[in-house]
């Protein structure tokens, strides 16, 4: 018969309750250990980050912006005279003369008007001719009237003075004195009304020519208004430069089409003058002024320039900023060329500064690992920043003349305060 000990049932019971509790030990042993342990430190490939130095000496502040140069002075050329399009002499991207006839166009009741003003002016012209000539007729025959009249007056006082010393002989009587003396003065008013008759014959004749000449001068200024619409018709280039183009409403020019008087047909611009149109973000063009310098590259080359207009308007977030290029343009520099500009702002001296970082904000704060000393691991330290340039920001607070820094795109790493390069 068996008999129950119960002492070794109550050992093993000890004995695996001990076990249990060394084991949930050990798990929260383990548990907290592996939560006490940093994160591995991550490899970076040396290859792709961007490392620079910090330095201190004199920083150019910069602004940078896209552009095109543009032509300083563009002609918009008109149609002065309604017309249709008979001919397109030249094509944009020709060098034109001022007189370079571009277009031809055709109005025939241009044409008639002025053939009309022609024929009116010669017509005005010929009849001041004739007015001339035949009040200088009427002017000579009425100077032969006064001579007439003066040879007469003179004969008969003559004949007065005559009888009146026979008249003091007895040889003629009172009434033949008489007579002869009243015949003198008839005659002599008769030369004087005469000589009247003349003189405002000589005014007549002025007036007449002068009202005839007046009417010549407006049918001649008639006449030049219609050759003026009649030459128009021929539009020309009226500036040396390079035609830029033509249209006629946004679509290009072509021979039949009807344009109407004023309206723009043709642009020309001067090729060897052109400025950079840039536009600058809205952010940095505060800081800008007339008279700054820039330099504008043009992919072949790099030209000086000073800003000498700024766009007081803001347009999709960028202001205009007019360079005015000086010196020789660039080789292949030519109208509505991609440029890209650069504008100083001010020199800093004695100031702390390095390449700008990827994500640095001016005047802000940024992580920026620095590298150790043993050149192969770098840590995050907090960096205040100060001004800006394109390429440079100011260093305020947490690095120092010296240090290196990686400057390339870390935000992969933001978890981590250390990372090693490889």
């Amino acid at each position: 018969m068996d008999i129950a000990r119960k002492d070794v049932a109550r050992g093993r019971r000890r004995r695996r309750l001990i076990y249990a509790l060394a084991g949930l030990a050990g798990v929260v042993a383990i548990t907290t250990g592996v939560s006490r342990l940093r994160p591995a430190t991550p490899r970076v490939e040396r290859s792709t980050a961007w490392v620079d130095t910090v330095k201190r000496g004199e920083m150019l502040r910069q602004v940078r912006g896209l552009g095109t140069l543009q032509p300083e002075e563009i002609r918009l050329i008109p149609a002065m005279t309604e017309g249709r399009v008979e001919k397109i002499l030249v094509r944009p991207g020709t060098l034109v003369d001022p007189d370079t006839i571009l277009v031809v166009l055709s109005n025939p009741q241009v044409q008639q008007e002025a053939l009309d003003a022609e024929f009116q002016l010669k017509a005005a012209e010929a009849e001041l001719v004739a007015v001339r000539v035949r009040r200088q007729s009427e002017y000579l025959n009425q100077k032969a009237e006064v001579a007439r009249a003066r040879e007469e007056s003179s004969l008969a006082q003559v004949r007065a003075q005559t009888d009146e010393e026979l008249h003091k002989f007895g040889v003629i009587s009172e009434l033949n004195l008489k007579a002869s003396k009243g015949a003198a003065q008839q005659l002599g008013t008769r030369a004087e009304i005469e000589e009247q008759r003349l003189s405002n014959s000589a005014r007549e004749l002025e007036a007449q020519v002068s009202v005839q000449q007046a009417r010549v001068a407006q049918l001649r200024a008639l006449h030049n208004l219609a050759r003026t619409q009649l030459n128009a018709l021929k539009i020309r280039a009226g500036i040396r430069g390079v035609l830029q183009s033509l249209a006629l409403n946004g679509q290009s020019l072509q021979v039949g089409q009807q344009v109407g008087a004023g309206a723009t047909i043709a642009t020309v611009a001067q090729p060897e003058r052109l400025k950079a149109e840039l536009r600058i973000a809205e952010t940095q063009a505060k800081e800008i002024s007339l008279g700054q310098p820039a330099s504008i590259d043009t992919r072949n080359g790099v030209a000086p320039g000073k800003v000498v207009r700024i766009d007081p308007a803001v347009q999709n977030g960028t202001v205009t900023v007019d360079v005015a290029l000086d010196g020789p343009l660039p080789p292949g520099a030519r109208p509505d060329l991609s440029v890209d500009g650069t504008i100083g702002l001010e020199r800093l001296q004695h100031v702390l500064y390095v390449g700008r970082p990827a994500f640095g904000k001016e005047n802000g704060t940024a992580g920026i690992f620095k590298l150790e000393q043993d050149g192969s691991h770098a840590r995050r330290v907090q960096v205040q920043l100060g001004r800006s340039s394109v390429n440079m920001i100011e260093i305020v607070n947490g690095l120092k003349e010296g240090d290196r820094v990686i400057l390339s795109d870390m935000s992969q790493w933001d978890n981590y305060d250390r990372i090693r390069l490889e």
